[in-house]
Parts: structure tokens; sequence; C-alpha cells
């Protein structure tokens, strides 16, 4: 069985949030949000939000009481639209900043078989 999750126009960075999901990929879903709650990047937030949200879908359509079993199958983060932001420089110049969105999907499954890494 297999449950996802996404959250899209999260406004952290996408590489910064691939580093996040990086970590998680692969283990066991109650590891995954050990290492999420403990990790220092802000990333963490709401990828371990998404995480949890895989989770509670899992449950809810599975039936499952045993939360155990679970394995974060595969996570992935997407670009989302740049928001435009100007910043005044000298002699009237405007400076353009980039706020960068991303899309965080996370998939958890139960199956013993399955790509991990």
């Amino acid at each position: 069985m297999e449950a996802r999750a996404m959250a899209r126009y999260v406004r952290v960075t996408p590489r910064k949030a691939r580093r996040v999901v990086d970590l998680i990929r692969g283990l066991p879903a109650e590891e995954a949000r050990a290492v999420l709650e403990f990790a220092p990047q802000a990333a963490s937030d709401p990828v371990g939000k998404v995480l949890a949200s895989a989770i509670a879908n899992a449950d809810a359509t599975g039936g499952r009481g045993d939360r155990g079993m679970l394995w974060v199958r595969r996570a992935w983060v997407d670009e989302g639209p740049t928001l435009p932001r100007f910043r005044p420089r000298a002699q009237g110049r405007g400076y353009r900043i980039n706020k960068r969105t991303s899309h965080i999907t996370v998939i958890v499954s139960d199956d013993t078989e399955g790509g991990t890494r």
C-alpha cells in the first residue's frame, strides 16, 4: 500500500529543500521523522509536515495500526514559481531578488520490495 502527500508553493528554495529530502529518502518513516526533528536546516519543518501528512494518509487509507512498517519510498522536490522582488540600490537602480518556491512530494509505502535510494 502506498500513500503520498504533497505541499505546493512552499517558500523555501528547492536547492535547500533537496538537501533535507536526501536525508530521509529510503529510511523507515518514524526514523525519518526523528531525523527531521533534529535537523538544523530550516527546510526540515515543511518537509516534516509533508512526511507527517503522508503517514496520516497511509493510516487513513490503509486502516493499519502498525506505523512502524512504513518506509519513505520516494521523496523529491520540484521547483515552483519564482516571485521577483526588487531591492533599491545606488543611483536609483533596482536590484532583482528572486524568492523561490518549492513543491515537496513524499511517498510512503509498507511493501518490502521497491527502490529505496
